[in-house]
């Protein structure tokens, strides 16, 4: 049975960092693209970044514009953990964030929750202004 397991969600002040995992479970992702989502309060979920499973070239990450240069999507070397740095937080990344694995190694450029198959049940993250 696959799990996936959150952690590093909590409250920080504008401008403060924390630091998400994501450890799956239950088999091996290797060829799976990992992600982040977020859903804030009274909004729909959103893509916040993914990335592709890692190569003898590295790996290949995706982020949605609001968090660009402020946010990294790293992947441990077991392939089963995914991490997000998140930096300079603003009030609006206030949200529970969920982490996903897909089912193909290149992420749905077009609608990125689309093709994930695996949910994590989420962490909140709380950004004070």
């Amino acid at each position: 049975q696959v799990q996936l397991v959150e952690s590093g969600g909590g409250l920080v002040g504008t401008g403060g960092s924390l630091r998400l995992s994501c450890a799956a479970s239950g088999r091996t992702f290797t060829s799976s693209n990992m992600g982040w989502f977020r859903q804030a309060p009274g909004k729909e979920r959103e893509f916040v970044a993914a990335i592709t499973p890692l190569s003898l070239s590295g790996s290949r990450s995706y982020y949605t514009n609001s968090v660009k240069g402020r946010f990294t999507i790293f992947r441990e070397n077991t392939e089963n953990t995914v991490h997000l740095q998140m930096n300079n937080l603003k009030p609006e990344d206030t949200a529970v964030y969920y982490c996903a694995i897909g089912n193909s190694r290149i992420p749905n450029l077009r609608d990125y929750a689309r093709d994930m198959e695996y949910w994590g049940e989420g962490t909140l993250v709380t950004v004070s202004s």
